[in-house]
């Protein structure tokens, strides 16, 4: 799936509009803006601007004069694209997104998104708190980054003046391009998903929701909530590798925001590597399964190389060699490739059944060879026999027929090493993966950015948890 790319042009200052320089960053009289991105490559399936807004006046301002403007250069003129707001602090129910026009563009910048805000305020010395924004073209092709007005690699919060702050109307922070004539304030079209009525979101036959929002691998609620931390031996992964229960953990991701965390260290032995799993029970079959991912393609600390798994699935257990009640369909990616393949790939894989020896794979798969670093909204839909992966909102791969699960199955986040696959390399390293939040609808399609929807929901109601799925 390709990153897209997502170029504003923007707005220009009245002062720039006849002939003097635009206003600089430091005339901003009450307000700062932070910046960073979750996707920093010069090419991206889409463009991940994260804002923060700070207050450094003494009055409250409300949200709903502020207009923040992020400027990119278009592929074509033609090109159209579309906004969505994967989390805030504030609320994607009260965040609007619109794109805007300049003409005659510069070299940077002939569009712009305008975020708007629809309820709120910020006090006095107060921050907004994370706003995870992206954007991404209408036809979900690959998209260049690096030649945007607006766009910068920085992965930590930092002033940013190359997006602005607009408070009805008036520039409070930052220099927009210089050159055009940028069009008024565009409708918000193409924003965020809408919020659900008042009351629980809908569901199928039964929901299963979790925020993740545990204080560690200790937390009783973890086993309550019908999860599982592995700690037995066996595969996948490397032969005689452990499964500790301390390489699960739940840290703050943004604002207060948690998420799990599985973590897989090795040191080239056997030995010495660790790996990681959490499942859910035996419960699930048709309907929508959803998850906020994050992959990376290198190890947080240690030598890069080693083929490594990350993983998103559901999976019936083999009970025998061609076991025909076995089931398993996977999000796998391989940030360093594995299994014959060089570099980065992620597979969406459907299986009937397997055996071990001699190897007998009975699956069918689709497979894309671009980086995913960074996060991911992932959407697996088993309804009326198919099969349909989705990611960050495009339609990944289709299957059906034999592939089509009969059994019920469990839910599996796990990180794991490929057996023969390990860097040749004594210094340990370690690997991660996260996990934002899990949602399920029993016997329902539900649409991807529905699925945002209903976990913007949640979170607006401070429901971290919620298990309606009959048990099996």
């Amino acid at each position: 799936m390709s990153r897209k790319k997502w170029l504003a042009g923007g707005l220009v200052s009245a002062l720039a509009l006849i002939g003097l320089v635009a206003l600089p960053a430091n005339a901003a009289t009450s307000v700062r803006l932070q910046y960073k991105t979750s996707a920093s490559g010069a090419t991206a399936d889409q463009a991940e601007p994260w804002f923060n807004l700070i207050n450094n006046g003494t009055t409250a301002i409300p949200l709903s004069g502020l207009k923040i403007r992020y400027y990119f250069k278009a592929d074509s003129a033609a090109q159209q694209y579309r906004f969505a707001c994967s989390w805030a602090v504030v609320s994607c129910s009260t965040v609007t997104g619109a794109f805007g026009a300049i003409s005659p563009g510069t070299a940077t910048a002939d569009r712009y998104l305008e975020v708007g805000f629809t309820a709120g305020s910020l006090a006095a010395g107060a921050q907004s708190g994370d706003m995870q924004l992206r954007f991404y073209r209408a036809d979900w092709q690959r998209v260049t980054q690096s030649d945007d007005y607006s766009f910068g690699t920085s992965t930590s919060y930092a002033d940013w003046t190359k997006v602005t702050v607009y408070q009805n109307g008036a520039l409070l922070w930052g220099t927009a391009p210089t050159g055009g004539n940028p069009s008024p304030s565009p409708s918000p079209t193409g924003g965020s998903p809408s919020p659900s009525p008042s009351g629980p979101p809908p569901g199928g036959s039964g929901v299963v929701f979790d925020d993740f929002s545990y204080v560690d691998a200790n937390d009783t609620s973890i086993a309550s909530h019908n999860w599982t931390i592995r700690t037995n031996q066996g595969g996948p992964g490397i032969p005689g590798a452990t499964w500790p229960k301390g390489n699960i953990s739940f840290p703050v991701v943004s604002g207060t925001n948690k998420a799990l965390q599985l973590k897989s260290v090795t040191d080239g032995t056997s030995a010495g590597t660790q790996q990681s799993e959490v499942l859910h029970q035996r419960k699930f079959l048709e309907g929508t399964y959803a998850a906020r991912v994050k992959f990376s393609d290198a190890p947080t600390s240690g030598p890069d190389g080693d083929h490594i798994v990350q993983t998103f699935f559901t999976i019936t257990p083999l009970n025998q060699d061609l076991d025909p009640n076995y089931s398993e369909q996977d999000f796998e990616y391989l940030p360093n490739g594995g299994w014959g393949e060089p570099a980065n790939i992620m597979y969406a894989t459907s299986w009937e059944t397997y055996r071990n020896e001699p190897w007998l794979a009975v699956n069918v798969h689709t497979e894309n060879r671009i980086s995913y670093d960074g996060w991911h909204d992932l959407v697996l839909q088993v309804s009326g026999g198919q099969i349909k992966y989705y990611i960050d909102g495009a339609l990944f791969a289709t299957h059906g027929d034999i592939y089509y699960p009969e059994t019920v199955q469990s839910v599996n986040f796990n990180l794991w090493f490929i057996s023969g696959g390990l860097l040749g390399s004594s210094t340990p390293r370690t690997y991660l993966q996260q996990v934002d939040w899990f949602y399920h609808s029993k016997n329902e399609v539900v649409a991807p950015t529905e699925v945002l929807n209903r976990v913007n929901s949640y979170r607006t109601a401070s429901t971290r948890w919620v298990d309606t799925v009959p048990n099996a």
